[in-house]
């Protein structure tokens, strides 16, 4: 495992913060000063800060229903965390995919990093499924072409689309997990997403989790 990730994961801090540390001559290994890419095995003797600094013997997972207005990194600058929301134990856990301030709903949060890279990678093709309400109703050209895909700055973007109350709601299916990809989508047609919440992110679901409490799975 390279130190970073080593560090990330035991201490709780971003793996850009990690790499920060490291090269500030923060962390040691085996006593000895580390160096950035430098590789851990299960033997060695890490610390930070003086303080050693061990992985968790047990991973561990817990779904969220995240509330709208909370992002998910740790440093705020001036909003609301998801980390507020979890007792002070779990805040070494970091997201896996991010909603944005505006949405709400399944958020997962772990230290695995196996089980994160399972569920991000493109190449797992994990589905994810959203209840969004737009600003007016979706004509069906756009709702043809949407299915078909849409051409971002960073690639096609198909979204599958069950319409669910009437023609401004509507359940989004997707594989992938680029950064506000639905409401962008959505952007170049010129709608805008009033109210996006996921549902299900892989085999998790949300079911009956009240808003801004967690589980742990």
């Amino acid at each position: 495992m390279r130190i970073n990730q080593f560090v990330a994961t035991a201490s709780g801090l971003s793996r850009r913060a990690a790499d920060r540390v490291i090269a500030a001559g923060e962390v040691s290994i085996n006593g000895q000063p580390s160096q950035v890419g430098q590789t851990v095995d299960e033997s060695d003797i890490v610390t930070l800060n003086g303080q050693t600094i061990s992985l968790p013997l047990q991973s561990t997972t817990v779904v969220m229903n995240k509330p709208i207005g909370y992002v998910c990194s740790r440093n705020g600058q001036g909003s609301s965390t998801i980390y507020d929301l979890l007792p002070k134990e779990l805040h070494s856990l970091k997201t896996v995919g991010r909603l944005d301030k505006d949405s709400s709903g399944l958020l997962l949060l772990t230290d695995d990093g196996k089980l994160a890279n399972r569920l991000t990678h493109p190449s797992f093709a994990k589905q994810k499924i959203y209840h969004i309400t737009i600003n007016r109703p979706l004509e069906q050209q756009d709702l043809r072409n949407i299915e078909q895909g849409i051409k971002l700055e960073d690639g096609i973007s198909a979204l599958k689309l069950r319409r669910l109350v009437d023609d401004k709601s509507w359940e989004v299916t997707m594989h992938e997990g680029r950064t506000r990809q639905i409401r962008r989508t959505f952007a170049k047609l010129g709608y805008n997403i009033n109210r996006l919440e996921r549902l299900v992110f892989g085999d998790y679901r949300l079911d009956n989790l009240a808003v801004g409490s967690f589980r742990k799975v």
